[in-house]
């Protein structure tokens, strides 16, 4: 079975890297120390504080493996090597959806860095799935749960990091 790979930027790859480290080196010791507290307390059968640090270490150790496993199977997209005006990983793109004035504004990650609320949107979604490859001007159907629609690529450019 072929791994699946996770698309992504430099600068994403480092932040899941700084990530891992700070769960690793901070977290995860923080946690193994609040478990030998709470044993200290006794009886571990109505001991809530050494139950409320073990299912943070299991979360925590989730974590951990995930962040792992896509730094392992990490795949660099290099935006240098793509079109300037064409859309890809790495690259800020402005859309305006055919009939209106409405603008928006999307930067393309990789699954990984996806952050909706800071307008990073993964490879992975349908707006970036129907985006990626195409270049400024080109018109686009965007199939979304709520239906389809189409937008006009306004502009491509490099993310700032």
């Amino acid at each position: 079975m072929t791994e699946k790979t996770y698309p992504m930027t430099l600068t994403e790859k480092a932040q899941l890297e700084k990530e891992l480290e700070e769960l690793k080196l901070v977290r995860r010791p923080e946690i193994v120390e609040r478990i030998k507290i709470a044993r200290s307390y006794g009886d571990l059968s109505e001991n809530s504080e050494y139950d409320a640090a073990k299912d943070e270490q299991a979360f925590v150790e989730g974590q951990i493996s995930t962040l792992e496993t896509k730094l392992r199977f990490s795949e660099i997209i290099d935006s240098d090597a793509i079109a300037k005006n064409e859309v890809a990983i790495g690259r800020t793109v402005v859309i305006k959806e055919v009939g209106t004035n409405d603008e928006d504004k999307y930067v393309i990650v990789g699954s990984a860095g996806a952050d909706l609320f800071a307008g990073k949107i993964s490879n992975e979604s349908p707006i970036a799935r129907a985006l990626i490859g195409k270049k400024v001007g080109d018109v686009v159907t965007i199939v979304s749960p709520a239906g389809k629609y189409n937008v006009e690529i306004i502009s491509v450019e490099k993310t700032k990091e």
